[in-house]
């Protein structure tokens, strides 16, 4: 889109809002069209009147949408809406309140205590004995502790409140179980690049005047925002207020607007839900998925000594044999990151993952070590077989220790075949390899010597 487009039409509409506005989501002065403050901001003017304005979320909102199908069934259910920033969290809460005709109450758990619960659901007490329900929306819930949660069950479970919490954490770990069991969770997506260009339509709309970007500018201004319409709406804002006669190319508009800052939080979810990310496109041999992952868990602050920790157990775990190469490549990484810091180091650990994702994989040693692990545990303490003991005193050899051994390199093919496994035990195979890469040579030894075992088992049993 150009400045050259056709002028819009002055009327729109969107979904974000402040969370400090606490006017009722029907409120006229909300409404696009309506009385607007000279400092309220346009996303706070862009506020959906409707479920059905609200943009990027169609898994919940559009006519097979979960919450679409709540509301015709004339029940809504407390809820825990879980999405980045600027997704729609408050707005869909505002909006959910309006269609069930409760009273909208909201809370935020960052400034919000055990007496400002107290009082709401004292209050909501009094509405539900006159027949009007509420709806309480606690922004950030999960910033709530356990006890402080729990304060939550019994208004839940009696329906003296609808609860609707959000969060931008995984509710699986930021919330308690007996919260969880109460309500439904919603996952809101981040807004795609369709999404995002409704955002902007209804921006220009909303102001009466295009943006003053090429084509190209317009796409990286929505790859700034990083699906969160809020931010979004807060850059054109900025660009709007911009003399400018020429439309902004991309290196302009850079210039002009700090980048959003990367979503990653070391020690949440987003945090594992990356190096798992880096950890399968490795597994699956796609090195070019598996660079891009590397470099979104360094832009987001990430240690690249934990990267090159996850590195060598992967070299480890998932290379194995097939590549012995592997696990002292990904030590060397390591130690250069160590000895040269970053930014320089990080071009070792970039080429350890190169040579991960395009190495031979194969996870036999793992598995025939967890197999090895579940005999060793199953057997207890089995004694090895007299011939593989050492005898160093003369007791020890009166008794057997030693005896029959023969020493594996006077043999023809420096391979005895004796049997290592304890009295008792029969002989188990926990190493399989896959044939790929060196483990191809590995299994062709592996297949010889079984060979020549099984044969000298038969001369023995002959014998």
């Amino acid at each position: 889109m150009t400045a050259g487009r056709e002028q819009p039409a002055a009327v729109g509409g969107d979904l974000f809002g402040g969370t400090e506005a606490a006017a009722m989501a029907d409120d006229p002065a909300t409404k696009r069209g309506g009385a607007h403050t000279p400092t309220q901001p346009l996303a706070d003017r862009l506020r959906p009147t409707k479920l059905a304005d609200v943009v990027g979320q169609d898994q919940l909102l559009g006519p097979a949408g979960a919450l679409t199908l709540m509301l015709e069934r004339g029940t809504l259910a407390s809820l825990i809406l879980w999405g980045g920033p600027g997704v729609g969290k408050t707005t869909i809460a505002r909006l959910l309140a309006k269609a069930a005709n409760l009273r909208f109450v909201q809370l935020s758990a960052v400034f919000s205590g055990v007496a400002d619960l107290k009082k709401v659901f004292d209050e909501a007490r009094r509405y539900a004995e006159s027949g009007r329900g509420t709806l309480l929306f606690v922004d950030e819930i999960h910033r709530f502790n356990r006890a402080q949660q729990d304060g939550f069950l019994p208004v839940v479970e009696n329906g003296t409140v609808v609860l609707v919490g959000a969060t931008t954490e995984n509710p699986s770990f930021a919330l308690n179980s007996a919260l969880l069991s109460r309500c439904q969770v919603m996952v809101l997506r981040r807004l795609d690049d369709p999404a995002l260009e409704a955002l902007l339509v209804r921006a220009e709309e909303e102001t009466g005047r295009l943006l003053p970007l090429t084509e190209g500018a317009r796409a990286t201004l929505r790859a700034m925002a990083d699906g969160d319409g809020r931010y979004l709406l807060n850059m054109v804002e900025q660009i709007l207020s911009l003399k400018t006669e020429q439309p902004l190319d991309t290196q302009e508009l850079a210039r002009i607007l700090a980048k959003r800052a990367v979503l990653y939080d070391k020690d949440r979810e987003e945090h594992y839900n990356l190096i798992s990310a880096l950890h399968k496109s490795l597994r699956g041999s796609d090195p070019d998925a598996a660079l891009y992952w590397f470099a979104r868990m360094l832009e987001g602050g990430e240690d690249p000594r934990y990267i090159a920790r996850r590195l060598t157990r992967f070299a480890a775990e998932d290379v194995g044999m097939a590549d012995p190469s592997a696990l002292p490549l990904a030590i060397a990484a390591w130690e250069t990151y160590e000895r040269l810091g970053s930014p320089e180091g990080e071009l070792a650990l970039a080429q350890l993952v190169v040579h991960l994702g395009t190495a031979p994989k194969s996870n036999a040693v793992y598995k025939a070590y967890g197999a090895a692990r579940r005999a060793a545990k199953a057997t207890g303490s089995l004694m090895p077989p007299a011939h593989i003991l050492n005898a160093p005193t003369k007791l020890m050899k009166e008794i057997g220790y030693g005896d029959g051994y023969q020493y594996d390199h006077d043999t023809e093919e420096s391979f005895s075949g004796q049997n290592y496994f304890p009295d008792g035990m029969k002989r188990q195979t926990f190493y399989n390899p896959k044939g790929l890469g060196f483990e191809r040579e590995v299994r062709r030894r592996l297949d010889t010597w079984a060979g020549i075992r099984a044969s000298r088992a038969a001369q023995d049993k002959q014998s």
